[in-house]
């Protein structure tokens, strides 16, 4: 997907704050998941998206150390009223792994500690753990948007209610390094 061609973008994949910062800082371009408590496992559903944050769910524990205290914690329930949109993601590639050895090779490369791995597994046992590489944008100035209703709930995928324009949007990485990383990753998939 080309993203010059895209001007407008409604698209947005809920994840926890602590890994869209991580994205859009380019720590990682690795998301592990299983998908919303009310779905039937994990699709991609838009190879383009913006990154939404969500605090709720957000457990410092099972994160690796040097990101457990960028967490913060919030009621159950709680959203805020505006909401950061502060970068976009390329949906390059999607792996289905259940293999344990193929799990712990890729602890390098996301923000996720050996409890959170072991955590996920055992949620809903009879689906995979889906491994997306993002290939992750900034905008150039975030945009603040209101919470809506309609983005409540433990879901993967919303639309937002106005579209947010793509001009002002800044590679995290260099090309040269996102294919080397995804290269690496990759070799280990196989």
């Amino acid at each position: 997907m080309a993203l010059a061609n895209i001007q407008q973008l409604q698209h947005a994949l809920k994840e926890w704050a602590i890994a869209v910062d991580a994205l859009t800082a380019g720590k990682t371009i690795v998301l592990l998941r299983k998908g919303g408590i009310r779905e039937r496992g994990f699709q991609v559903k838009h190879r383009l998206v913006w990154l939404y944050p969500t605090f709720e769910h957000q457990k410092p524990h099972l994160l690796k150390p040097e990101y457990t205290s960028e967490v913060a914690l919030v009621e159950s329930g709680w959203h805020p009223e505006m909401v950061n949109i502060k970068s976009c993601a390329q949906v390059t590639d999607v792996w289905e792994i259940s293999n344990r050895s193929h799990i712990e090779a890729l602890q390098p490369y996301h923000i996720w500690n050996s409890e959170m791995i072991d955590e996920r597994l055992q949620w809903k046992p009879e689906q995979p753990l889906m491994v997306l590489l993002l290939k992750v944008y900034r905008l150039d100035q975030p945009q603040v948007i209101p919470y809506n209703d309609q983005y409540r709930g433990c879901k993967s995928w919303i639309d937002l209610v106005k579209p947010i324009a793509t001009e002002q949007l800044i590679p995290v990485m260099e090309d040269k390094i996102y294919n080397q990383i995804s290269q690496e990753i990759k070799a280990l998939l196989i």
